[in-house]
């Protein structure tokens, strides 16, 4: 051990020496390319054998930190409470990271015998591909985690052979031939044998992701109300479904959906109004879209006789003046959630006087019906806006002559918009308008070379229809 920390000492000095001198400096910028990516493979090379020692040493502090008598565990030696402060303190880490290390150390440190005598860890051969730098912290909890839940149930020379298949993947000598695996390709392996080896697995796994499930809403604040909470994988892939069917084809390959103006045309800062959704609010805004098209399915327990209805309370001078608050049980929201929330889903308004007296009480009945729905459906085709590509089972109907300023439920005046674009219609610089009875839409000058009305839809009959008068 005396060698290993004097040749850790030692690489240490002339690491920090040469990465000194080379960043320093500069020296990356003008480097060539075949220098840049040798250097990232030479440097995770070093970490994976840095990362080796640190599961390592994390395990051994874990063992001597498991007597009965306090005083005599290292970590209270060392003035910690426990093994996740210590390695904390030493290695300068966040404690996500510390519990990372113990729980990578389990599966592959040595084992202590009633004699005294070392053993193997439970899974050697991924051990012994960690500490010849083959895999890192990232590929050890990879494979770890499935072998090691399957191992209560698998007798134990599947495992091992489970764990040298692997550990010969993750070399480039697998069975297939195919080069060294990442991290992620040799999770994959990994929940592939134990699916394979553990046909009894999945009863007591689900058991538990039962038991664990739940959703938690916290208070608002700042007008957000904080979720957290457990989704069944079943659950969680149908909200992942359901994103990609609501999300636009025209991805960014950053992520957001970006309407871009031609190359040869200087856009308006100013008019500029990307879309620029980071993936978070992308599933915030799809998960609002399917609580919508869930509340006005009529498929829902009903509520006191009647369908879930979100109220929402304004003062009617604020709505005609377009200023002030709205409430949501009780809870103050923007007066553009209620003019949304107005045009969108099944709800009721209920308009008070500047005294407190009920104006006038709206019913559900005012909404886009199912007849309209599909009338309106078949003629947009789906969301309006030009490149937006939300299918129209997803959208929602907007009046395009507001509601509350006198705007009819009637197909002439409602168009499909997505949840997103509805309601944010006001702020992304798209105009709309009825003509005849059919939706035209007028782009921002960003998007437009010459900004004039057009009509707009991707219904496949209507587009079918506007060939014989284009030939």
């Amino acid at each position: 051990m005396d060698a290993l920390l004097d040749h850790l000492e030692e690489a240490v000095e002339q690491t920090r020496a040469h990465v000194t001198g080379a960043l320093g400096e500069g020296r990356v910028l003008t480097a060539s390319d075949e220098q840049i990516t040798r250097a990232l493979a030479l440097a995770a090379e070093l970490q994976r054998l840095t990362e080796a020692v640190l599961v390592e040493a994390t395990g051994e502090v874990s063992r001597r930190s498991q007597s009965a008598a306090r005083d005599d565990r290292l970590t209270s030696r060392m003035g910690c409470h426990d093994v996740s402060e210590l390695v904390q303190r030493l290695a300068r880490c966040s404690a996500s990271t510390a519990a990372r290390l113990q729980r990578a150390a389990k599966p592959t440190m040595a084992r202590v015998s009633l004699a005294g005598t070392a053993m193997p860890g439970m899974l050697p051969a991924l051990h012994e591909t960690m500490i010849d730098g083959v895999i890192g912290l990232d590929g050890v909890l990879a494979v770890a985690g499935p072998l090691a839940e399957m191992s209560r149930r698998v007798p134990y020379e599947k495992v091992l052979a489970a764990d040298q298949v692997i550990a010969a993947v993750a070399r480039g000598e697998g069975p297939d031939g195919a080069p060294p695996a990442t991290a992620d390709l040799l999770k994959i392996h990994a929940t592939t044998w134990a699916t394979y080896l553990d046909q009894d697995g999945a009863e007591p796994r689900d058991e538990r992701a039962l038991r664990v499930r739940g959703i938690t809403l916290g208070r608002e604040r700042d007008g957000v109300v904080p979720i957290t909470g457990n989704l069944m994988v079943e659950v969680a892939k149908q909200f992942e479904s359901i994103c990609h069917a609501i999300g636009s084809p025209r991805v960014d390959q950053d992520g957001p959906v970006m309407f871009r103006p031609s190359a040869d045309v200087e856009p308006d800062p100013l008019d500029y109004r990307s879309d620029v959704r980071t993936p978070a609010q992308k599933r915030h805004d799809a998960f609002a879209t399917a609580l919508s098209v869930a509340a006005s399915s009529q498929l829902l327990p009903t509520i006191g006789g009647a369908a879930p209805t979100l109220v929402v309370s304004v003062r009617e001078e604020d709505l005609i003046e377009g200023r002030g608050w709205a409430h949501i049980d009780g809870e103050p929201v923007a007066l553009a959630a209620s003019v949304h929330a107005g045009c969108a889903g099944v709800i009721q308004r209920i308009l008070t006087g500047g005294n407190g007296r009920i104006v006038k009480l709206g019913t559900e009945e005012r909404v886009f019906n199912r007849r309209q729905r599909r009338a309106i459906a078949l003629r947009d085709g789906g969301c309006v806006i030009p490149g937006c590509g939300v299918p129209a089972a997803w959208c929602e109907i907007h009046h395009v002559i507001e509601y509350a300023h006198g705007g009819p439920t009637h197909v002439d005046n409602g168009v499909l918009l997505c949840w997103y674009h509805h309601r944010h219609l006001g702020n992304h610089g798209w105009q709309i308008r009825m003509s005849n009875g059919v939706p035209e839409v007028k782009a921002p000058p960003w998007a437009d070379r010459e900004p004039r009305w057009r009509p707009a839809t991707t219904s496949p009959t209507r587009l079918l229809d506007s060939i014989p008068r284009r030939t």
